[in-house]
Order: C-alpha cells, then structure tokens, then sequence
C-alpha cells in the first residue's frame, strides 16, 4: 500500500470514534484531510449525523465548511467526547511530537477539551523514542534567539522556518521553530521544562495532551493500539 492509501485507510477507520449528533473535535495534515473526507460522505449517505467540529486550523475549517459541516470555536464548547488528529511521530506510550503543519498550539487547545484523543497515522509515524522529526515550537518572534540558545544549550540546532524565503508566520501570528539533534526520552518532563521558556507559545511534544488510542495505517490492516 502506498501512504497515501495507509492514510485513507485510518481516516476511514476513525470513524467508529465519532459519536453520533456529538461536536468533534479535527485536528490539521494531510492524514487529517483523508479523514474529513471520510466523514463528509458517511455523513451525505446518512450513516453518521454529528451537531459540529471544533477546527485546530483555518484549513481545516474551510475543508470542513466546504463539506457543509458547521464549525463551532472552541470558546463555544465545553467539552468534546473525542479529537481526531495526526502526528509526525508517535512512541509507545502514547506521546506524540505534533506541528509539522504549524498548528500546533491550536492542535494542543483543542485537544485540552476532548475526553478521548485519536491519533491516526501511518506505520512510520511509530518511533521508540521522540525526535527524529525536527522538533516544532511556536514562538513569540521577539524571543527566536533566546530560544535558539537554549536549545543550542541542551546539544539541538533550532532553525526559522521559512515559507517563500520568509519566517513563516502561524494563524495565531508566531513564528515556528524546528529543532533537529535531540532525543526526548521524557516526553512529559521535556514538555513541561520548555513549556516554561520565556517566548515559547507551545512546544510540539505532545505528553500531557497524549494519545488515548493510535490507529496505525498498516499494510496488514489498521493496527488498533490503545494507551
């Protein structure tokens, strides 16, 4: 299977997860997309009726909107029964490093209010330790350097992402930071420490907000792990 089938194959999957006439929370990527779709036509043959979503990003909004699905703002739910969204590496325990699309910090806001966390993925998302992926953290601009300092300090490169030769700017108007040359062996203590860091909006480990159940695109099949 190619991984654009792997990441149909778990976007249909999710589905079972989506609690009829609930509001969902819709994380961002190109995993995401597939699972968008799969719900757009679940919900045009009638096999699955839901109030609304609950948006981490502006594209996924508008693919949601464009689907006819009403998109409600976070500040307008108190709790949602489930947030299905992607990730750029997943570990054993459920922790995820997030933010290869920069909606990170939304992705993260959303999760806060769901009950179950979904991760859909393909079978190379699944690492043993975090950090082969350049590791994203959203920033205040004003503090790039500091940051990129401390990190210098704890053995990783940092490096501006650009987008057209200029830093690219997130919907909430940061900068994104994409660290390489670390290994984070404690997810939930790296997180909490540079979560403290003066200028970080949000480090894209994902430990306190992590995965309740991982959909795992395979091909043998969807691969069910729960944490």
């Amino acid at each position: 299977m190619t991984q654009d089938e792997l990441k149909t194959q778990v976007g249909i999957a999710a589905l079972k997860y989506v609690t009829p006439n609930s509001v969902i929370g819709v994380g961002t990527g190109s995993t995401v997309n597939k699972f968008i779709d799969a719900l757009a036509a679940a919900i045009q043959k009638g096999e699955i009726a839901i109030t609304g979503a609950v948006s981490s990003s502006v594209v996924s909004t508008e693919k949601l909107k464009g689907y006819g699905i009403t998109v409600f703002e976070a500040n307008e739910v108190a709790r949602l029964g489930v947030y299905i969204d992607g990730a750029d590496e997943i570990d054993a325990a459920g922790y995820m490093m997030k933010g290869g699309g920069a909606a990170l910090t939304r992705e993260k806001i959303v999760a806060s209010l769901a009950e179950r966390f979904v991760c859909i993925a393909d079978e190379s998302k699944l690492v043993k330790t975090l950090g082969a992926f350049p590791l994203p953290v959203e920033v205040i601009p004003m503090a790039t350097s500091y940051i990129q300092r401390r990190f210098a300090g704890k053995g990783g490169t940092a490096t501006i992402r650009l987008k057209d030769g200029q830093p690219l700017v997130t919907d909430n108007g940061q900068y994104i930071l994409d660290v390489t040359g670390l290994q984070i062996k404690e997810p939930l203590a790296f997180e909490l420490g540079v979560n403290q860091w003066a200028g970080v909006v949000t480090v894209g480990v994902f430990a306190q907000q992590k995965a309740s159940v991982c959909l795992l695109g395979t091909s043998a099949g969807v691969r069910t792990i729960e944490f």
